[in-house]
């Protein structure tokens, strides 16, 4: 039994619920409530000892990081080349991989999270961020339909849920419109799994 911890308002674990939709398989949620504490209960430790969501069983193997799950998700149930068997294709995924991790996160995610889970951060540093990052996207989506490999991959799903929250950090974008019209390319494809907050304003 495959079975999904997760907390309905994190982006990360969006997106994991995004590739499962994606790919079309069946999967139990096990509801981890952050704000609540629930990363921290004993159960949930031997599952992740850094206590984060998401964290994937699939049929007792079981793997933590979102970015990780992607790529799992994508070779092992495999059908439109999430994630090529090739040197080149597989770095230029992994370099938006890690953008998510880093600029959209620290940007994007941490804004909305100072804003709508009152974290005790620096919000104009995290916007700072957020800019670089929204630069970067606006630079490659002008002249892309999708960040990698001219197709939909694992990077634009590993992208996709911070920047389309963006409201949520009280930040915008329209001056963006090669980015919203990626997400609403993302938005309009068969499977598209839905949010709260999701999908962009119009």
């Amino acid at each position: 039994m495959r079975k999904l911890y997760d907390f309905e308002r994190s982006g990360n674990c969006h997106k994991i619920r995004m590739m499962l939709s994606f790919l079309e398989l069946e999967y139990e949620p096990v509801d981890i409530n952050l704000l609540k504490k629930d990363q921290m209960n004993p159960e949930f430790l031997k599952l992740n000892s850094l206590h984060k969501v998401p964290v994937l069983d699939d049929s007792g193997f079981v793997i933590r990081d979102s970015a990780a799950i992607l790529i799992y998700l994508a070779r092992q149930y495999d059908k439109h080349e999430w994630y090529p068997n090739d040197p080149v294709a597989m770095g230029e995924i992994q370099q938006w991989l890690s953008f998510s991790a880093n600029e959209v996160f620290n940007g994007l995610a941490i804004s909305r999270a100072i804003i709508i889970f009152k974290r005790p951060l620096d919000l104009e540093v995290a916007r700072s961020i957020a800019r670089v990052a929204l630069d970067e996207m606006e630079r490659q989506l002008t002249d892309h339909d999708w960040l990698a490999l001219d197709q939909f991959t694992i990077a634009d799903i590993a992208c996709y849920p911070y920047t389309a929250l963006i409201h949520e950090g009280e930040l915008t974008l329209d001056d963006y419109p090669a980015i919203r019209a990626w997400c609403k390319r993302i938005e309009a494809l068969p499977n598209y799994a839905v949010m709260r907050g999701l999908p962009y304003p119009d």
